[in-house]
């Protein structure tokens, strides 16, 4: 996975995402035109934000990067109540301008990749299965704390879990199953349209202020000679994921520093470099920020012999197993826990 392999794509992404909705319109009038020069703009956005999911799976060539993509798209369209040929169409509009503004050498990977998203499409549900099950452990937890967040109750929310930690359950078993699964549910509310932007953005910062409240429990164990930095690449704001990452090495023993979102790379580098970490660990959510990953960590590499050993996580790693490989990590982790197993044994 070389950089930037497929610079045309990137470069001529505005006048591709310009194209998509030229064609979009003239294709769909009855749907696009209504919105107004406002809704013009947000379809032009978002059309670049197809371009830049597909260039990811372009330089990582992993068809499944825009396939998953895909599928999640056909979900949260289902979620607006956009009508059933809406996502087919823009990908026919999206095959037209690439054939139509790149040269053929430079089309033909992405009209591939294109063509096994659209293959895939079809059996993608409109709905993504629920991510809380009444068969997992501390269910019932889980299940009224998302409903507490969901009511806007963060001391309520933050009463019971403390609760549930002073009566025995383990800090490991909170995190995996009622922080973990109701973070990925409440992703799961606001793609298929059932809650805001702004209940999203409350309960994940609920989440993360119950989290701190939970660290007089946190620095219990024993502690071992081993460092590590945990941080989000530059762009990523998602970081509550990579902060359970963190917590879940503390409780191992590990000394770790947290970084947080949107870190820029030679601040991550260095502050490896001063902790004289023996580990970094690495998260990305968002898939067009895989490209990001792969710079860092060459970044990292260029350090010289103190480098430490890398390890990745996060949704585009999860739906395709082997990218770890292609960035240049060391290793991968589908969650927190599994981010301390797979460290022992890359160290």
């Amino acid at each position: 996975m070389s950089a930037s392999p497929n610079t045309l794509l990137r470069q001529q992404q505005i006048a591709l995402a310009e194209r998509v909705v030229e064609l979009q319109y003239a294709r769909q009038p009855e749907i696009w035109k209504p919105y107004g020069s406002p809704g013009r703009e947000k379809s032009v956005r978002d059309a670049g934000y197809h371009l830049t999911y597909l260039a990811e799976a372009v330089e990582a060539d992993d068809p499944a990067l825009f396939g998953e993509y895909l599928a999640w798209v056909k979900a949260l369209f289902a979620g607006l109540n956009f009508r059933d040929d809406v996502l087919p169409v823009t990908l026919e509009c999206t095959r037209q301008a690439l054939s139509e503004l790149l040269p053929p050498e430079e089309a033909a990977p992405a009209l591939t990749i294109l063509e096994a998203g659209r293959q895939a499409l079809g059996s993608a549900p409109e709905a993504p299965p629920p991510f809380l099950s009444e068969e997992a452990p501390l269910s019932n937890l889980a299940r009224e704390y998302l409903e507490t967040l969901l009511r806007a109750d963060r001391r309520a929310a933050g009463q019971m879990i403390l609760a549930a930690v002073q009566d025995g359950a383990p800090l490991r078993d909170i995190y995996l199953h009622v922080f973990q699964p109701v973070q990925r549910e409440v992703g799961r509310l606001w793609q298929t349209n059932q809650i805001t932007v702004a209940q999203e953005h409350f309960c994940t910062a609920a989440t993360q202020m119950i989290m701190s409240q939970l660290y007089p429990y946190l620095f219990t164990g024993e502690r071992k000679e081993r460092r590590v930095v945990v941080t989000c690449v530059g762009g990523e704001l998602h970081e509550l994921g990579a902060r359970m990452v963190a917590d879940f090495f503390e409780m191992s023993g590990w000394d770790s520093t947290f970084l947080g979102a949107n870190t820029p790379p030679e601040s991550i580098v260095r502050m490896a470099a001063e902790r004289r970490a023996d580990l970094l660990a690495l998260s990305a959510t968002m898939t067009f920020h895989v490209s990001r990953v792969r710079d860092l960590i060459a970044l990292v590499r260029a350090g010289g012999s103190s480098r430490p050993r890398v390890l990745v996580g996060g949704y585009p790693f999860n739906i395709s197993p082997g990218l770890w490989r292609k960035v240049g990590a060391d290793g991968y982790a589908p969650d927190a826990a599994g981010a301390v197993e797979e460290a022992e044994k890359v160290m």
